[in-house]
């Protein structure tokens, strides 16, 4: 099949599918549309632009956005069997809609909720199937539900000690004062740990987390995984959607502490690997670490991998 991934493809996890498709066989594009750097020419189109979001609904950057889409689209210059789009919120509807010219099919796939990216909601309509790893907006707007995915099953036996107990990257926002109480907790009881938070516009340290300005390559951000003994998830406000840090946790066999109360409602939900925690009064209990990572069914791992990603959002619309 030809294939197209269209993607804002920031820390690198959506690249994995265009990967795999390739191996199975299929013509594989991927736009990436973070590489698109839009600058304002002016600070009167600033402004400009301003007027557009709050008065027209518009915006210049994911208007350029789907400029640029739309000109690779034309230079592949062959009808897609499918068209396959993770953030379609960052593009204008417009464009969105102009997919279908260059696909046979257009399928949507979105990995955070309407309450964070209201402007899923107006996108919505100009896909074929749409699909999100958010339960209630799956019942809100009759979509499908897919989570995240394993992109890194490969198990690392670590024969020296971790060089930290807990690891953790976020990007700064309100999610920043829990993690902040969760470290104090960690330090306190003399647990170790790696607390990255990136502001492109601001760059610290204290003693308990590290302020980066510059986004951490995923090859990198698993190097720090593999060192680190068990994963922290730290999910958003009215957010139960489960981030890739749940997946990474399983694909590699480690133990997840996490403030997302819904996932002892999966499967593969066990409290010797998974401790949920207040977000309000974390209290992580040293014996947790102390227990050995016991493994899943297979048949319940298989579920959340990559290949079985591509199973239930690519392969489930071949034929439809």
């Amino acid at each position: 099949m030809h294939i197209t991934l269209i993607s804002l493809d920031n820390w690198g996890f959506n690249n994995h599918i265009a990967t795999a498709l390739e191996k199975q066989g299929h013509n594989v594009h991927h736009i990436n549309f973070n590489k698109y750097e839009y600058k304002y020419s002016s600070i009167l189109y600033r402004a400009y632009n301003f007027f557009l979001k709050t008065f027209l609904k518009k915006n210049l950057k994911t208007m350029y956005f789907g400029k640029k889409i739309i000109e690779n689209l034309k230079e592949i210059d062959k009808i897609q069997d499918l068209i396959v789009v993770i953030k379609g919120d960052f593009i204008d509807p417009k464009s969105v809609a102009e997919l279908k010219k260059y696909g046979k099919k257009t399928i949507a796939y979105f990995n955070d909720n309407t309450h964070r990216c209201p402007k899923i909601i107006r996108v919505i309509p100009h896909f074929d199937e749409v699909y999100s790893f958010e339960k209630e907006d799956c019942k809100k707007y009759n979509l499908k539900f897919g989570t995240n995915w394993i992109y890194n099953s490969v198990c690392v036996t670590n024969e020296k000690p971790f060089e930290y107990q807990v690891f953790n990257i976020i990007s700064q926002d309100k999610r920043l004062s829990i993690l902040s109480k969760i470290a104090s907790d960690l330090k306190a009881k003399n647990i170790s740990h790696k607390f990255f938070v990136y502001n492109k516009k601001f760059q610290r340290r204290t003693s308990t987390i590290e302020f980066i300005t510059n986004h951490i390559p995923l090859s990198e951000i698993n190097e720090y995984i593999s060192r680190s003994q068990v994963l922290l998830d730290i999910n958003r406000k009215k957010q139960i959607g489960l981030t890739f840090r749940v997946f990474e946790s399983i694909g590699l066999q480690k133990k997840l502490i996490t403030t997302n109360s819904d996932i002892v409602n999966y499967d593969f939900y066990n409290p010797n690997n998974i401790l949920v925690i207040d977000e309000k009064n974390p209290d992580i209990p040293v014996s947790f670490f102390e227990k050995e990572y016991q493994k899943i069914p297979e048949e319940i791992f298989n579920k959340y991998t990559l290949e079985g990603w591509i199973k239930n959002v690519v392969y489930n619309n071949i034929s439809k």
